[in-house]
């Protein structure tokens, strides 16, 4: 009963806060490192915010293994997106080969759930499927880096707001 009085307060949000949230957590640069501070400085509880960019964010590696065993073969007969697809590949195989080679699928875990630029679901699946993890290890994988990944991203910006009034004391 809690539930679902939460989940329909959640949905009557502005709409517009939860598409830009959403597009936000599942693009390729910002994914949650984006979509979960703006939806707290929009005024969405980080307790709405986490989870509903976390999962969007965890779609982004069934999605991803999608194109690639699908469109991604057309694509490959345009020269331009073989050659970005080529530069693109051999970055995340480098960044993600010594924590796989190590860790396994775990490594690919501990490469998403590192919130920095270039470190996200999207290299991580990339990764994953280049160096051959199965679907199945990557999908687990890229949702416990996620997963990782929100509970950060969520604390560092909560935690800096809470800094931020400290120094900053409105009436």
């Amino acid at each position: 009963m809690a539930f679902s009085r939460h989940f329909c307060y959640f949905i009557s949000m502005n709409v517009s806060l939860l598409l830009w949230t959403a597009l936000l957590s599942f693009l390729p640069i910002s994914e949650l490192r984006g979509g979960i501070p703006f939806a707290i400085a929009q005024g969405i509880s980080w307790y709405y915010a986490y989870p509903f960019a976390a999962a969007l964010n965890a779609l982004v590696a069934p999605a991803c293994w999608l194109f690639l065993s699908t469109l991604h073969k057309l694509f490959l007969k345009l020269g331009w997106y073989r050659d970005f697809f080529d530069r693109f590949v051999e970055r995340a195989r480098v960044k993600l080969r010594g924590g796989v080679e190590k860790w396994g699928w775990l490594g690919v875990a501990a490469f998403v759930a590192i919130p920095l630029p270039v470190t996200g679901a999207w290299t991580g699946t990339l990764g994953a499927w280049v160096l051959g993890i199965s679907k199945r290890r990557t999908m687990v994988a890229v949702i416990l880096g996620v997963v990782t990944a929100g509970a950060i991203v969520t604390t560092v910006t909560v935690l800096g707001i809470k800094a931020l009034g400290f120094f900053i004391k409105t009436r």
